[in-house]
This record gives structure tokens, sequence and C-alpha cells, in this order.
């Protein structure tokens, strides 16, 4: 069974159905208060997501740069926030839950 891409106003979604009407009905099923923007026909039988275009393009791991950080504040959780910050570029919120969670495994 064909894979189809249905873009709504807030979703995308991938149905596993016979042709663009079934998949247009399965949106409207799932979300009706959405308007469809787009439906594909997706080419293959597997879904493959771009971590790139989802802007993931970083190697390193989070909760090592997390350590790291905190190793070098000695434990100071301002301090390791402000360095993870600086290291990875995120903003707040995304350094101090990075720093918070690592901080139960050990600090």
């Amino acid at each position: 069974m064909p894979l189809f891409e249905v873009e709504t106003t807030s979703h995308i979604m991938i149905a596993c159905v016979e042709n663009e009407a079934a998949a247009r009905g399965f949106a409207n099923a799932n979300y009706p208060q959405e308007e469809v923007i787009r439906v594909s026909h997706r080419p293959r039988d597997a879904w493959v997501i771009s971590k790139r275009l989802l802007g993931l393009t970083s190697t390193t791991d989070p909760c090592t740069t997390a350590r790291d950080c905190l190793a070098k504040a000695q434990g100071d959780k301002l301090h390791a926030v402000r360095l993870y910050m600086q290291h990875t570029g995120s903003d707040l919120e995304g350094a101090r839950k990075a720093i918070e969670s690592n901080m139960a495994m050990g600090w």
C-alpha cells in the first residue's frame, strides 16, 4: 500500500492508504478542524526524515557537553548554563534543561 504525505495547517502526517482521496479522508477524520494544504505520494515504502532539515546537524552528544560544562563550572548550575549556551548556541530554556537533567546524573 502506498504512503501519502498529508500536510495540514498544523501537522504533517504519513498515511498508508490506497489513494489521494483516502489520504485527505484520513487527515479530515483525525484533524477535522484543520485545512489540508498538500498531499504528496511518497515514491517508496519508507519514510525518511532529514536531520539536517530539522536543524540537527551537531555530531556532539548534548549530555556530554552538559557534563563538561558542569565540570568546568565545578557544579555551579548558573555558570554551567552560561557555558552550555556559549558552547551550543542554545537558548536559556534549552540550556537549563540540559544542565538540570545532567545534574541528577552525578552532580
